[in-house]
């Protein structure tokens, strides 16, 4: 035995070349048709299947990349709030979660303000991040919304919302619920300085984040495909027992109904916004 381990084996691995370690974010499996895709690829095409055009999640910095001029903007550091403000626990503590999800990152929450132009135009984008805790939303999301509006109002520049969440954050109790009228004043901000005010709604916008600033915009975006709602549609089904249509609360079905201006495709999305922050701004000119 030694004989195979002290001589064959080393002839072997001399001839056989070493095993390169397989990067784990190689490929990416679309969650709507099961098909493996080159992660590489996928990121050239901004995260869309080509197969079935199902709009993957974007992370907040490839969002704000997409659409800022050049890629180019400037993230601003959003107000510090209390950590776990009612010392909350259900299976872990909460801090605990939040250690969690940060990770080691930059981003201490589930929201990043950037400014910078898009087509020419100044803008500040709030971007929602639903890897953070689901994207859902507590005093420190409420905190960056407000700060995005006051930068807003300062550079008089477009306030572009891409909420990507699951509601309200129950973590935070009624602490993060009374984000919902501060989200909204937020917003009345701007509108009173007459800047425009556009929502990119994303997959998913449910809870109570599409029971305030997200369907307040004065253009509404949805990306194909993107689930809006407040209650889940199981929920809606059992309590009114009744089957719902199908394509319920997708955006497509929301276009049909009235609910949305827009569905975009994230391809289209960066020259549909310069579009219309261009037409928003004119008008807002003619009536000054």
């Amino acid at each position: 035995m030694s004989w195979i381990s002290n001589f064959v084996l080393p002839k072997i691995r001399a001839v056989v070349p070493a095993r390169k370690d397989v990067p784990d974010n190689l490929w990416t499996k679309c969650p709507q048709c099961g098909q493996l895709l080159f992660t590489r690829d996928l990121d050239a095409g901004l995260f869309v299947c080509p197969s079935c055009n199902c709009h993957l999640r974007l992370a907040p910095e490839k969002r704000l990349a997409m659409l800022f001029d050049g890629g180019s903007y400037q993230a601003i550091e959003l107000p510090k709030t209390v950590v776990d403000p009612l010392r909350f626990r259900d299976r872990k503590r909460y801090a605990d979660r939040l250690k969690e999800a940060q990770n080691g990152g930059d981003a201490r929450d589930a929201l990043q303000v950037a400014h910078g132009t898009i087509g020419g135009a100044p803008a500040v984008v709030a971007a929602f991040d639903f890897g953070f805790m689901g994207g859902s939303m507590g005093v420190a999301v409420g905190e960056g919304l407000l700060a995005a509006a006051r930068l807003a109002v300062l550079q008089e520049a477009a306030l572009i919302v891409v909420p990507a969440s699951g509601g309200a954050r129950m973590q935070e109790g009624v602490l993060s619920l009374m984000q919902l009228p501060r989200t909204t004043i937020a917003v009345e901000t701007v509108k009173a300085a007459r800047l425009p005010y556009i929502v990119v709604l994303t997959d998913p916008t449910t809870g109570g984040v599409s029971a305030s600033f997200a369907m307040l915009g004065d253009i509404t975006i949805a990306e194909p495909g993107a689930v809006i709602g407040f209650a889940g549609a199981r929920v809606i089904e059992e309590t009114i027992r009744e089957k719902l249509p199908e394509g319920f609360q997708r955006a497509e079905y929301l276009l049909e109904h009235g609910m949305v201006d827009l569905v975009v495709h994230r391809k289209d999305l960066r020259d549909t916004l310069i579009r219309i922050i261009s037409l928003l701004r004119r008008r807002s000119a003619a009536a000054a």
